[in-house]
């Protein structure tokens, strides 16, 4: 589905032991129902989503995530990703005077 495969850690639960943990075991039907969590370096979940079967998912979306996360945590949060960003897009800077305007500073189509 990617060239060159899904550079993240990825994992099956075919017991439910981690989806228990996450809330996503359907115990009726004995399976997981499909999530993606992004965790980060600390264990700290920083994004999931939970989709029924019949809606598949978008791998481009996630590793746009994945990059928007990374982006942040390397700025140590004084830089933050708006919806759509991608890697080499602006991105917002942190502070006071970005509070109410960033309709100001944030021009997607641009």
């Amino acid at each position: 589905m990617v060239d060159g495969g899904f550079p993240f850690p990825m994992l099956s639960d075919a017991g439910g032991r981690i989806g228990s943990v996450y809330g996503i075991y359907d115990e009726a039907s004995g399976v997981d129902v499909r999530g993606r969590f992004i965790i980060d370096p600390d264990g700290i979940i920083q994004a999931m989503e939970i989709l029924t079967p019949p809606v598949g998912r978008n791998v481009s979306e996630s590793i746009r995530q994945v990059q928007a996360f990374q982006h942040v945590r390397a700025t140590k949060g004084a830089e933050v990703c708006p919806a759509g960003w991608e890697p080499g897009k602006p991105i917002l800077k942190v502070g006071p005077e970005l509070v109410g305007n960033v309709w100001k500073v944030w021009k997607p189509n641009e």
